[in-house]
C-alpha cells in the first residue's frame, strides 16, 4: 500500500518489490504484486473503496496528514485511493518500472504524460502512425497549449531523428505497435539516439501490453497505456495508466545550448520545469525552496505528473473501474496467448484471399516488420490486424454488415472479437492523404481478435465476403 511522501498530499505507490512477487514470474506477478491482505482487513481480493474521503479523526492527525507526517493516510479519492494504488504497483511490477500513475483513460494518460515533459514552451518528435485520438492530440492541440511538434516518417531512422531534436526536444513519442497496421519500431534504436541528446522516450505500450514487450527493457523511458484495451480484456471499464523506468536525468546536468548562447553563457537545463522552485513541495517557513528534481530525483518525472495533472485535471480512475482492470489484469498471459493464436490463424486465411489486396500483421512472415517481431515479440505482436478489401466504401460498408460474430465496436483487447472501418472511426482525424500515408485505405478494416473458436471467426469473415462479392 502506498505511503504519503513527507512534502506532499498525494500518495507514492509502494516499491514493487515486496516479499511474495520478488523475482517471481509475470503469471505470478499479475495476480500478487503491489497487494498485501493483511493491510487490507486479511481481504482476499483488492477491495473497492467506493469513498470520496477519509476520515482524519481530529484536527491535529489532520494537519499532520495534510504536512505528510502520518505515513499511510488517505486524504481524498480524487488525489488517492488504496484500489488503484494496487493497479499502479502492479502494472509498475510487470513493466520492471519504479513508479506508475493510473488515470481514468488512456487519453487522460497519454495527453498528461506529453504535457508534464512538454509544457512551458517544450517541443516534442513524433511519427504520424498513431492512433486517431492521439494524434488529434498532439497535431492540433499541443500546438494550442504552446508545445511544438515535429514529425518524422520513420522515427527509427538515425538521419531523421537526428534531424528533428533540437535544443527545445522534451521527448521522442510512438506507439510500440501501430494501430491498426501493426508496424514496429526499434525502440533500442530510438533510444540510443534520443539519449545522446538527454531527450525522454515514451512509448504507447497499448496493443502489446507487458505481457508481450516491455519496452523499458530496450531502452524506453516512460509507458503509457489505455488499459481499456487488452489489459483489462472484457471492455468494461475505461482507464489509462503512465510507467516510469527512473532512470533518465531529468536534473540541472542535463543541458542544451541553442545558437543564441556562447560558451561562457550558462547551459539550459532540458527540463525547466522540474527544476524550478515549486511551492508545494517546499517547506519555506524552514528555508527549503525545492524543485521537483531536488525532492525527487529520478523519480521527479512521475511526481510532477501526479501532483501537477493527475490532481489538478481531475483525472484519477474511479475505485470500481480500477477493480475491474485488476481483475481482467490477473488473466492477462493466457488471454493474450489464445487471442494472439487466434490473430495469427485469422491472418493467414485473408492472406490468402483473392479479394483481399493487402494484409497488415506483422507476425506474417511478408511483413517488412517480421524480423523486428521475431526478435522483440517471441510471444507474438499483439492482437490486432487490419486487412484491405477490392472495391470502395460501398464494399467495405456491406462486408462489415454481414458478420455476426464480429462486433462492429471501436475497442480493441477485448475478449469478443470486433470489427472497424478505421478510416471514419478511428482515423477519421486524419485526412484522405494522411490516412494513406500510414496505410489506411478507404476499404480498409480493422479487426481485434478475442477468444473465440478461430474457425467460427473465418466462417464469419467468410460470411462477409459472400455478401460482397457472391459465392466463391
Amino acid at each position: 500500500m502506498g505511503s504519503i511522501d513527507s512534502t506532499t498530499d498525494r500518495h507514492v505507490t509502494a516499491d514493487t518489490s515486496n516479499d511474495i512477487t520478488n523475482g517471481e514470474e509475470f503469471a505470478t506477478r499479475q495476480l500478487h504484486a503491489g497487494y498485501d491482505a493483511p493491510t487490507h482487513l486479511d481481504s482476499s481480493s483488492v477491495p473497492i473503496y467506493a469513498t470520496a474521503g477519509y476520515d482524519l479523526r481530529n484536527a491535529t492527525r489532520g494537519s499532520r496528514a495534510a504536512n505528510g507526517l502520518e505515513p499511510g493516510t488517505h486524504l481524498y479519492s480524487r488525489v488517492g485511493n488504496p484500489t488503484p494504488e494496487v493497479l499502479e504497483s502492479r502494472l509498475a511490477s510487470l513493466d520492471g518500472g519504479v513508479a506508475a500513475v493510473a488515470f481514468s483513460s488512456g487519453m487522460a494518460a497519454i495527453s498528461s504524460t506529453i504535457l508534464t515533459l512538454a509544457d512551458h514552451g517544450g517541443r516534442i518528435v513524433s511519427t504520424r502512425d498513431l492512433y486517431g485520438g492521439t494524434f488529434d492530440f498532439i497535431n492540433n492541440l499541443l500546438p494550442a497549449l504552446g508545445v511544438g511538434v515535429d514529425y518524422v516518417d520513420k522515427v527509427d531512422d538515425e538521419d531523421q531523428l537526428e534531424a528533428a531534436i533540437g535544443p527545445d526536444t522534451r521527448l521522442v513519442f510512438l506507439e510500440s505497435v501501430s494501430n491498426p497496421t501493426t508496424r514496429i519500431t526499434d525502440i533500442d534504436r530510438v533510444a540510443e539516439i534520443a539519449h545522446r541528446h538527454g531527450v525522454a522516450v515514451v512509448v504507447d505500450n497499448t496493443l502489446p501490453t507487458p505481457y508481450l514487450f516491455r519496452p523499458i527493457e530496450h531502452g524506453a523511458d516512460i509507458v503509457v497505456y489505455s488499459t481499456t484495451k487488452a489489459i483489462n480484456g472484457h471492455g468494461n471499464a475505461v482507464g489509462g495508466a503512465v510507467v516510469d523506468a527512473g532512470r533518465l536525468d531529468y536534473g540541472p546536468d542535463n543541458t542544451v545550448r541553442d545558437e543564441t548562447q556562447s560558451a561562457q553563457d550558462a547551459a539550459t537545463p532540458r527540463y525547466p520545469q522540474l527544476n524550478s522552485f515549486v511551492h508545494n513541495i517546499s517547506d519555506e517557513a524552514h528555508g527549503q525552496r525545492r524543485s521537483f528534481v531536488d525532492a525527487y530525483g529520478r523519480k521527479a518525472f512521475i511526481q510532477r505528473l501526479r501532483l501537477k495533472y493527475l490532481r489538478l485535471l481531475g483525472a484519477e480512475p474511479g475505485p470500481f473501474e480500477s477493480y475491474l482492470t485488476l481483475q481482467g489484469l490477473e488473466t492477462l498471459d493466457v488471454r493474450l496467448d489464445r487471442a494472439v493464436s487466434n490473430t495469427l490463424t485469422v491472418a493467414r486465411f485473408l492472406e490468402a484471399h483473392p479479394h483481399v489486396t493487402r494484409v497488415d500483421y506483422a507476425g506474417l512472415p511478408d511483413s517488412p516488420d517480421h524480423a523486428l517481431a521475431e526478435r522483440d515479440y517471441p510471444r507474438g505482436v499483439g492482437t490486432v490486424l487490419a486487412f484491405t478489401l477490392e472495391g470502395g466504401v460501398k464494399q467495405a460498408n456491406a462486408f462489415i454488415d454481414a458478420t455476426q460474430v464480429f462486433t462492429y465496436l471501436t475497442n480493441i483487447g477485448d475478449s469478443k472479437s470486433l470489427i472497424v472501418d478505421p478510416a471514419r472511426t478511428t482515423h477519421r482525424e486524419f485526412n484522405a492523404d494522411q490516412q494513406r500515408a500510414i496505410g489506411v485505405e478507404p476499404t480498409t478494416i480493422r479487426l481485434s481478435i478475442g477468444l473465440e473458436d478461430s474457425q467460427d471467426l473465418i466462417a464469419d469473415l467468410e460470411r462477409g465476403f459472400r455478401a460482397v462479392y457472391g459465392e466463391e
